[in-house]
């Protein structure tokens, strides 16, 4: 090493040796620099910067050999060869690159070590084709131990640099790099230096061909400039690199915090994707960045822009993914380029195949709704028109009987399950091209196109029936209520769908009138018998408004005394085209229609203040039906009815039949209490008929029983009816209710009745229904002057009924 010092000290200008280090500094710091960029560049880049790094580090590399030769003053003639010059640069430069090639190769140590060892064999490669570029006169002799010393130091000191810098990049590693790096070839070369000994020989020629040390030193000069120049470039670069890596970091933070799929691109090449379009598209961002839209989006994607464009992305499985692209166009590191938001939409196209599959089909059964029976029907009514072959179409719908019982007694569960069994029985019958959609609540309909013959849609009913009653007969507990169906035919009993579909729900009112668990087709008597039933229900609904209803009274007498006891209240319909209406003819229609609520309001009204008139203290009896007795404000209408009408509670009477009980037990029981707690009092109608149950006499708070007038008929001469009527008589004085018998019409049937001890009688016998002015005696109210076309009217009217029984408002 004293060698080594005294060589740099006493044969060396030290000023340019100074130089020569301070032209070794700057030209390590710009090829650490540069060789950064090599690593990081692509396939395409890779090879530019690779010359560039290794063209500024072979000529920082000759030039502070040469400006260090330069400073060497042997005292001797000298000169350099210009062929063996240009030879080192070249060295220099070559070895320099493959050294950066194998060291950015691959990130590993191997690569790393093997690469800074070539680049350290450049550097002595350089220096001793240089030192052979020396002529001096004299002999030159070489110290092989200091050779293999600046050997080892070159070597080891490039490949330490070369690890320092690639194997952890920042800005202390690069600084450490450089510094490396400079020892390096420094090293190299003063060791080497050391290593020579100038004999001076005057017998050996210096050749003419030499360049002397001044035109050398110009030569060093402009490969200096040249490392200034590369070396700005590099610094410049590396500056604009940071300014652009900080700005994509930036951007790149701001678009992982996106929700949606964000990549930025270059024309069709994708240089930044965000963490949301890596997660969508199960690629990593490295793998995505460098792509081509094409290989995501397909080659025939669409233009995009700022209006959305729906395409399929391809995952990294080759799956397809909907979603949508909206495009704009921003400055990304100076340059313009395209940024694509990628909405992930399968939840959005899921959520609109529900909304479809909603809006065409019946959620709880997934049977086709209404919507979706209504276009098939008229499609296929369509094509029929079209292709004018012989043929039917068979419309058959379907309507559960007793359905409302079972959620009534079980619950709207059971009723959901019991319509899915009914979807499973029909859908499991029918063949390719027929259909079968409900239409709501327990209705279903089937379209069965292309019948050859129309007895094949009464086939079709008859299988659904039969797989229904098979179904309950598997089932435990009952399994499905039955079902009745009605049938139409296109083109032979409507040519439109709206007409087929009216008929064919008027033979499914025929089926259910006829028994139920049945079938039948529509018949034209039927549409005439509909049209006036439903003519029949408008009217009743306009009825009482226009005031066409009218009361009627039927005397109630004890049998015993013949005292008069009270009236029942009975409605008859004066229609001003059809006349007097029997109401066997209108009650059940307003039963069916549910008019028969607004009329039965108005029936307890008008007896309620009619009876508020009479001087006397009679009872008056309403019949009240099932509808208003399971209305839970029925008992208030009662309430105020009597308010309003000044009426004592105890006078009215409200007669209830058993039929009208049993639909919902509970919930008539709490009514029935109610209208007890006002005073009112309740009469069993009807007793004998229909539901009568003994349970019921107990259950419910009833005042009076009615015996049916079914039963009093011929009462005195028939054993068996006499034996029943003297029954219940005894069952009304067990319980302690009195027994009002209806329907006397002969002297005998009242005088078993007095014989029997019955209480209370009402028949024709006893006293025909008449209008309230004709009983004014009884009710001590004096009758209104009329004239004699009036009276003869009102009499007309009331005998109009008087061949039949009095009939009560919810009597069917």
């Amino acid at each position: 090493m004293l060698t080594v010092y005294n060589c740099i000290v006493n044969e060396h200008d030290l000023r340019l040796v100074a130089l020569a280090a301070l032209i070794c500094g700057i030209s390590s710091f710009s090829a650490v620099n540069l060789l950064h960029h090599v690593g990081r560049s692509t396939n395409r880049n890779r090879l530019a910067w690779l010359m560039i790094a290794a063209t500024s580090t072979g000529f920082g590399i000759w030039a502070t050999h040469f400006i260090a030769m330069l400073a060497f003053t042997p005292g001797i003639p000298n000169a350099y060869n210009p062929e063996l010059s240009a030879l080192s640069l070249a060295a220099a430069v070559v070895l320099t690159a493959a050294g950066m090639w194998v060291a950015t190769l691959r990130n590993g140590l191997d690569h790393h070590l093997v690469g800074g060892a070539i680049l350290g064999g450049g550097i002595a490669t350089m220096h001793y084709i240089g030192m052979a570029a020396f002529e001096v006169q004299g002999r030159i002799e070489w110290n092989l131990l200091l050779v293999a010393a600046s050997l080892l130091a070159g070597v080891t000191l490039a490949a330490l640099a070369l690890v320092v810098v690639l194997r952890r990049p920042s800005l202390s590693a690069t600084l450490g790099g450089a510094v490396l790096l400079t020892l390096a070839i420094c090293t190299l070369h003063f060791i080497a230096m050391g290593a020579v000994s100038i004999v001076p020989d005057s017998s050996i020629e210096i050749s003419q061909y030499t360049i002397q040390p001044t035109s050398q030193a110009f030569a060093v000069a402009a490969a200096s400039l040249v490392i200034l120049v590369l070396s700005g470039t590099a610094l410049w670069i590396d500056l604009r690199f940071r300014r652009q890596k900080l700005e994509a970091d930036r951007m790149h933070g701001l678009a992982n915090a996106a929700v949606e799929g964000l990549i930025v691109c270059d024309g069709n090449r994708i240089i930044s994707a965000n963490d949301s379009m890596a997660k969508l598209t199960g690629m990593a961002t490295a793998t995505l960045n460098g792509m081509q839209l094409g290989d995501l989006f397909g080659s025939d994607m669409p233009g995009f822009g700022e209006q959305p464009q729906e395409v399929e992305l391809r995952g990294h499985d080759g799956t397809g993914i909907p979603v949508e692209l909206i495009g704009r166009s921003i400055d990304y590191c100076g340059k313009p380029h395209n940024v694509i938001a990628v909405r992930d939409i399968r939840e959005r196209k899921k959520a609109e195949q529900e909304i479809l599959r909603l809006a065409h089909f019946d959620p709880l059964t997934g049977l086709a709704n209404r919507r979706s029976f209504s276009g098939r029907l008229e499609m296929e009514i369509a094509a029929m028109g079209r292709a004018r072959k012989s043929g039917h179409l068979a419309l058959l719908l379907l309507d559960l009987d007793r359905f409302k019982e079972v959620n009534d007694l079980y619950g709207h569960g059971a009723g959901d399950a019991m319509l899915q069994k009914v979807a499973h029985c029909v859908t499991g019958i029918l063949r390719q091209g027929q259909m079968v959609a409900r239409l709501g609540g327990d209705e279903f309909a089937i379209i069965a196109p292309n019948l050859t013959d129309p007895l094949e849609a009464g086939r079709i009913a008859n299988a659904v029936l039969n797989a229904m009653r098979e179904e309950n007969r598997l089932s435990v507990g009952g399994g499905l209520v039955s079902a009745s169906i009605g049938i139409a035919l296109y083109p032979s009993d409507a040519e439109n769908q709206a007409s087929l579909i009216t008929h064919a729900d008027t033979a499914l009112y025929r089926a259910k009138t006829e028994g139920k668990d049945t079938y039948r087709y529509f018949e034209a008597s039927m549409g005439a018998e509909a049209r006036d039933k439903r003519v029949m229900e408008h009217e009743l609904r306009q009825a009482v408004a226009r005031k066409e209803f009218y009361l009627v009274y039927q005397p109630q007498k004890e049998i015993s005394s013949g005292k008069m006891v009270g009236f029942e209240a009975l409605i008859r319909w004066r229609h001003p085209t059809r006349g007097d209406v029997p109401p066997t003819i209108f009650i059940p229609v307003a039963e069916d229609s549910g008019a028969i609520g607004q009329i039965g309001e108005w029936v307890l009204t008008a007896a309620c203040e009619e009876a508020a008139r009479w001087e006397n203290p009679l009872t008056v009896a309403v019949n009240v039906s099932a509808v208003q007795l399971h209305n839970p404000n029925f008992s208030r209408k009662v309430h105020e009815t009597l308010l309003n009408s000044g009426l004592a509670p105890g006078r009215l009477e409200l007669e209830i039949t058993e039929t009208a009980l049993v639909k919902d037990m509970p919930r008539a029981l709490a009514t029935l209490r109610q209208v007890k707690a006002l005073g009112v009092r309740v009469a069993m109608d009807d007793f004998g008929t229909g539901y009568s149950s003994l349970s019921n006499l107990r259950a419910f708070p009833f005042d009076k029983i009615k015996i049916d007038g079914s039963f009093i008929k011929s009462v005195d001469k028939n054993g068996q009816v006499a034996a029943i009527v003297r029954a219940v008589l005894g069952l009304g004085r067990g319980l302690g209710l009195p027994v009002l018998a209806e329907g006397v019409e002969t002297l005998g049937e009242l005088k078993f009745l007095d014989a029997e001890a019955c209480e209370i009688g009402q028949g024709y016998y006893i006293g025909r229904p008449g209008l309230i002015e004709e009983f004014s005696e009884l009710t001590g109210v004096d009758a209104p002057t009329v004239s004699n076309d009036a009276a003869g009217q009102r009499n007309r009217s009331v005998l109009a009924f008087a061949p039949a029984p009095a009939l009560s408002v919810n009597r069917a």
